[in-house]
């Protein structure tokens, strides 16, 4: 019997499809639904700390009113009031989704300082979480914030809220350091169970008409998969945190490239909206009927095997491939 099971931030998973973060984790019943879709785990839709932030300033209001101050509004981020369930809101639906499914849930933090993180952390833990996924959506445009700067606050940040809990902590990162092996160390060295590559920073749109910014989201495809089997192909024998990849699964041949590469899961969220929650059994089953056609036992068994410390010519994953890539290119027809 072919044996989908995996480990991921120390924890059993019966397969290694997961789901990401997404406003379909904010319902109960989709995560039921993800559950008996086959889903390995579920990550759930981040907090986010503007959302703390909140929370904070409306509990100092409040103080500042009976004390006769000034009430300020807390409408700093009226879209963050809101979206979701708020702080409170959020660690209930961790206790709700925990109590109706038996598979492991991953909270999700989403923010660049310290502020509550360690605090939250702590609740959602209490709360049932088995895991927790800072999402650290960090865009430095200040000047004088250096390369060295920004990486210092990814490992102080995840140090610290290791420090602060017992259950496994997963970091998302962006594809923007300019060392990207030595991050990862450095964040391994932090404490970090499992690194997630990549997040996918949503950039703004312009509107010619109305002459405004405008948010854009353009669901992934299995081409974004590309740069995330390159990079975890790549550091799958340099790190011991726990290796998964987000952004362009969407297939069952998805997943496969992802566990060669040296992945332990395989993220989707872009591929259930597009086709439903029930997908992830279709992909599930096409996984078993590959696995059985070319004779794997086991996802173990195929687990970095694609990885540059396995592959024959560890080159293809450098810079010593460029020309070889550049050359395999036909351009025949461009003169037509």
């Amino acid at each position: 019997m072919i044996d989908l099971s995996t480990q991921y931030l120390g924890l059993r998973l019966e397969n290694p499809v997961v789901v990401s973060p997404s406003p379909l984790c904010q319902e109960l019943d989709n995560i039921r639904r993800m559950e008996d879709a086959g889903a390995g785990a579920i990550v759930l839709h981040s907090l986010f700390e503007e959302q703390i932030e909140i929370e904070t300033r409306a509990l100092d209001n409040a103080f500042n009113s009976e004390a006769g101050g000034y009430a300020e509004s807390p409408s700093f981020f009226p879209e963050m009031q809101t979206y979701n369930l708020g702080p409170d809101g959020y660690l209930e639906h961790i206790r709700k989704a925990k109590a109706a499914v038996r598979t492991p849930l991953i909270a999700s933090l989403n923010g660049t300082t310290l502020g509550g993180w360690t605090r939250y952390a702590k609740y959602m833990e209490e709360a049932g979480a088995d895991a927790l996924e800072l999402n650290i959506y960090l865009l430095p445009t200040d000047p004088a914030l250096t390369g060295c700067d920004v990486e210092k606050r990814y490992t102080e940040l995840v140090s610290r809220v290791k420090a602060s809990i017992r259950i496994p902590v997963a970091v998302k990162l962006s594809p923007y350091f300019s060392a990207m092996v030595d991050m990862a160390m450095k964040l391994d060295a932090a404490g970090a169970d499992g690194l997630v590559l990549f997040n996918r920073f949503y950039q703004p749109d312009f509107d010619l008409r109305l002459l405004d910014i405008i948010p854009n989201l353009i669901l992934s495809n299995s081409n974004e998969l590309l740069l995330r089997l390159h990079w975890v192909a790549i550091l799958y024998d340099h790190v011991k945190a726990s290796l998964a990849i987000t952004g362009g699964v969407h297939t069952a041949e998805d997943v496969l490239k992802a566990m060669m590469a040296g992945a332990r899961v395989a993220m989707m969220t872009s591929a259930l909206l597009k086709r439903g929650i029930g997908h992830i059994a279709y992909v599930l089953a096409d996984l078993l009927n590959w696995m059985e056609e070319h004779e794997y036992v086991s996802i173990r068994q195929m687990q970095g095997s694609m990885s540059q410390a396995s592959v024959e010519d560890p080159a293809a994953y450098e810079r010593t491939n460029y020309m070889r890539v550049l050359s395999s290119y036909s351009v025949r027809g461009a003169n037509a």
